[in-house]
């Protein structure tokens, strides 16, 4: 098992055990102990940034602790070389506390960036088992939000967040400390506002934590729409909808306005109440320190000191205010992160498996039904076997069920019902990997990567050489159009082969499976994206490719799959006929009213 699956899985007792009724653990804690196992191979690091930041953390108090002393032991004295050395000491305590923030700050960084690295791992490893039925129901844009933006909130809590805190808590500490050595009396002064404070600071906290969660959601709904108007603008500029789209993405962006004004709202009303109250702080004890100086009661450098103190105290609090946005802005996405992470529609490898080394006897469908949403029926029990080397074609109207087939042999889909077999095992217990070897798609919708024509063509058999290659592009006749591209099969393809024809790119995609030589080919609708020169290329190189292979062609155009073996008929969800061509025709059922709907020049079968 690898170590991103042993990080998901070893967290799910901890889940119950945090989060179940009666159970002290909240969520928050149930988070944070989930970020800490992607710490934990770095904890060095930790431990080196939190030794570093404890023991430097006593610099910064011990300013105002010298200046103290410079003032009533030395400069009251008129004690020159003791003022020296307090002065060079002083100096120290600076440039040390330079080279501990420079420290934490690089130790800090490296931990964050290599956290992040393994989570962005574990999310990228998880979104490839997820099913295709989740991607069904989740944008990509939100999925993309949650691996960059989540991400990076993460990442800036643990660069710049956690060891803060804890510096920042250590020195509040340390201040406390030093000021009672020096007066306690004017130490509870200061102490007396911060009750204010730290109920300030706890609902400040609340507040700004659901404000962030509503931040990150409509952060996503902003990027699913730039991904799905970005990727579907020609769409959007044939139809002429560029205003009416505008207008969407105004009401998006303002919602996303408006749920980050919230934020700063709270912090527009946090950071002045802080300062306030660190003022009325100083103001009481310059009011108190006076009185106790006019009875001789007080030095000159306690009342400097403290002043140092008050404003040293109070900006901790404000770091820490901060860190506490932070601190919640990355909780919030954790939050959505581990969501992720525990979503259990996937595509798991079967208890008992099967491997199929290769294809031997026949692909059995026993009662098929199967669903995309609860029980509105796709396909209703469907029957059929195909035999090796047959050659089977699955025809029918728009929304018959035709590619939900391939979806279901494929594993795209899970069935609902009855069963499927390859060679008389149960197709739920043969792995992935092993009924993709067996197996290919040329599916109806093509998808090329970015990157080069090569890159695409070898997408499925990384290994291939550049003769193999040429080989199959001659095959299929995609050695013409590749050779006129400006750098022939190193010509860089955009995202999803733009600037290549919708032939072009049917074309690629039937190499690609050339190259896969899989024992069982399926074309979904492989030549519907083609001109007719295109087709008759295609369909001449895979007589040839069909001999001695199994192969199942999904087709709207009957002409391309009159010489199947078998032709089996679609109708919503159900088979209605089987039979060969010239078998179908003389039964003048239903496919002889989609051939002669295709094909009206031969109504004269009519009447033969």
């Amino acid at each position: 098992m690898s170590k991103g699956k042993e990080r998901v899985k070893g967290f799910e007792q901890q889940k119950d055990d945090l989060l179940s009724p009666g159970k002290k653990g909240s969520t928050d804690m149930y988070i944070i102990s989930r970020l800490l196992a992607y710490v934990k191979p770095y904890k060095r690091l930790l431990v080196s940034a939190i030794i570093i930041t404890l023991v430097g953390s006593v610099l910064g108090p011990l300013r105002p602790f010298m200046t103290k002393l410079a003032i009533d032991d030395y400069i009251a004295k008129d004690n020159i070389n003791g003022l020296a050395l307090v002065s060079l000491g002083l100096l120290a305590i600076i440039l040390l506390d330079g080279l501990r923030q420079y420290s934490t700050t690089y130790l800090t960084q490296l931990l964050g960036q290599k956290a992040v690295l393994n989570l962005r791992m574990d999310i990228f490893r998880h979104l490839q088992r997820l099913s295709i039925k989740f991607y069904d129901r989740n944008p990509a844009g939100r999925l993309i939000t949650r691996a960059t933006n989540d991400v990076e909130a993460l990442n800036e809590m643990l660069s710049s967040g956690v060891v803060t805190i804890i510096g920042d808590i250590m020195q509040l500490l340390f201040i406390v400390v030093l000021m009672f050595m020096i007066d306690w009396e004017l130490t509870l002064v200061v102490l007396s506002i911060l009750p204010l404070m730290i109920y300030a600071t706890m609902t400040f906290k609340a507040k700004v934590r659901k404000a962030y969660q509503d931040v990150r959601g409509h952060l996503a709904k902003l990027n699913s729409f730039f991904q799905e108007h970005i990727s579907g603008i020609h769409i959007v500029q044939l139809f002429d909808r560029g205003k009416n789209e505008y207008e969407k993405h105004a009401a998006i962006n303002r919602d996303y306005r408006d749920a980050n004004i919230k934020t700063v709202f709270y912090f527009s009303i946090y950071h002045p109440l802080i300062e306030l109250l660190s003022s009325i702080a100083a103001g009481l004890v310059i009011w108190y320190s006076g009185v106790r100086m006019l009875k001789g009661d007080l030095t000159l450098g306690i009342v400097v000191s403290f002043v140092q103190y008050i404003w040293l105290f109070f900006r901790p609090l404000q770091h820490l205010s901060d860190r506490f946005n932070i601190l919640q802005t990355a909780l919030a996405s954790s939050d959505r992160i581990f969501r992720l992470l525990e979503e259990k529609d996937t595509v798991d490898e079967p208890e008992n498996p099967r491997i199929i080394e290769s294809f031997r006897d026949n692909i059995t469908f026993s009662n098929i039904w199967f669903a995309y949403d609860n029980e509105n029926w796709i396909l209703k029990n469907i029957s059929f076997t195909v035999k090796k080397g047959e050659k089977v074609a699955i025809v029918g109207s728009t929304g018959s069920g035709k590619t939900t087939i391939i979806n279901v042999l494929s594993k795209l889909y899970g069935h609902s019902r009855g069963s499927i077999t390859i060679d008389d095992i149960a197709l739920n217990r043969i792995p992935d990997s092993s009924l993709r070897r067996i197996l290919g798609v040329v599916m109806q919708d093509v998808f090329l990567f970015s990157g080069t024509i090569r890159e695409n063509l070898s997408f499925g058999k990384p290994g291939v050489t550049d003769e193999e290659i040429r080989n199959a592009s001659r095959i299929v006749g995609a050695d013409r159009f590749i050779g006129k591209l400006p750098g022939g099969y190193n010509y860089r393809v955009n995202e999803n082969g733009a600037g290549l024809s919708s032939g072009q790119k049917q074309l690629i995609a039937f190499v690609r499976a050339l190259l896969y030589n899989p024992e069982i080919l399926v074309l979904d609708e492989a030549t519907s994206s083609v001109d007719t020169e295109t087709e008759q290329l295609i369909e001449k190189a895979t007589a040839n490719l069909m001999k001695n292979r199994t192969s199942i062609i999904i087709a709207h155009r009957l002409s391309t799959v009159q010489h199947a073996d078998r032709i089996i008929v679609m109708h919503k969800g159900t088979i209605k006929e089987s039979g060969s061509h010239q078998q179908l025709l003389a039964k003048k059922g239903l496919y002889y009213k989609l051939f002669l709907l295709q094909h009206p020049e031969k109504m004269h079968l009519k009447t033969g």
